[in-house]
């Protein structure tokens, strides 16, 4: 039974290249983003949406994809709805330096959404 809760937005998203500078360089054309350099390239906000919108980043790996990062309010009990949908568990709830605590699954058909408790 799913009870009454809030909307989960979008807070950050990511996207695994295989050749950074090439895709960056693409992004950037296309659609002017501006991207930093590094080994994670962050990449902010765009204008004209809702405001502020989610940033971004590009990062390099032998999977290219994209992953949404959707805020939670409840870490654990959003793993335990998502596995109890259909979805799988890919990284157990763990907290990057500084970070907020996050949680890596696929939905039922394989895309990557990583949950980040509120």
């Amino acid at each position: 039974m799913v009870t009454p809760d809030w909307p989960r937005p979008v807070v950050h998203w990511e996207m695994v290249v295989r050749d950074t500078e090439r895709q960056a360089d693409f992004y950037r054309q296309l659609f002017n983003w501006q991207i930093a350099e590094g080994t994670i390239m962050p990449i902010s906000a765009g204008l004209g949406g809702p405001e502020p919108g989610p940033g971004g980043h590009l990062r390099a790996g032998g999977h290219p994809g994209i992953s949404l990062y959707v805020q939670v309010r409840n870490l654990h009990e959003s793993i335990t709805l998502a596995q109890a949908l259909g979805g799988s568990l890919v990284r157990e709830p763990f907290a990057p330096a500084g970070g907020s605590m996050l949680g890596i699954i696929l939905d039922p058909e394989g895309n990557r959404v990583v949950l980040v408790q509120q």
